[in-house]
């Protein structure tokens, strides 16, 4: 049988979930693989450099998938930042859940401490940067580093809510992860309430007016 002359990354993604859940192991070399699946080694290595970088390349496909499916959406292009960001969740965790075998499957023996997970390491950074460009209202600082500060803060804890959000689902046993579902909105909606600035600006507008007006009365 002819070798595939085009092999896309998305097949190689493809092939390498199904190779794992069917042998319940890695593949044990990229030749093997290659073989298996009727393509040239060389083939491989116009993708990807190793097993690993494949085993990235899943978690950051399943936040680039998401994120396309929603950028062709008319509404969420007109959502606030906390929209987005429930839109994001529910179709980011419908791709894991459409994927669940191979999910549970690398990610259960490490789900008490997802945080230092080299698997997870480009998801992270394309989740901290698409965090970074929903324009989330914080205080105005007018202070450079401490804006740094503030925005690095705003990252890591939007990215522990994140993996605080797949271990839950990972443990999951409702029908149609409900309860899930539930979460998300829960934990979403409870941390754009804490990062409502305006409640904050208003005390602050008060204090700032308060001194002004004591030291005018003087």
């Amino acid at each position: 049988m002819a070798k595939k002359k085009s092999v896309s990354k998305n097949d190689i993604i493809t092939f390498y979930m199904y190779y794992v859940l069917e042998h319940d192991k890695n593949p044990k070399t990229v030749f093997a693989f290659a073989k298996i699946n009727n393509f040239e080694e060389a083939k491989f290595y116009e993708h990807f450099a190793s097993f690993e970088a494949v085993e990235k390349g899943i978690f950051e496909a399943f936040f680039t998938n998401s994120l396309a499916a929603l950028n062709k959406s008319g509404d969420y292009q007109i959502f606030d930042a906390r929209n987005k960001l429930l839109s994001f969740y529910y179709t980011f965790f419908e791709n894991l859940t459409a994927n669940r075998s191979y999910v549970k499957h690398v990610l259960d023996k490490y789900k008490t401490d997802l945080k230092g997970l080299k698997i997870l390491s480009g998801l992270k950074i394309h989740f901290t940067k698409y965090i970074s460009e929903l324009e989330i209202q914080m205080l105005d600082i007018k202070q450079e580093q401490l804006e740094k500060i503030q925005n690095r803060a705003l990252k890591e804890s939007a990215w522990l809510q994140l993996l605080l959000t797949m271990k839950f689902w990972l443990d999951d046993t409702s029908s149609s992860f409900e309860k899930t579902d539930i979460f998300i909105e829960k934990s979403v909606n409870t941390t754009f309430d804490v990062l409502d600035i305006a409640p904050l600006k208003s005390v602050l507008d008060l204090g700032k007016f308060l001194f002004k007006e004591k030291f005018q009365m003087n």
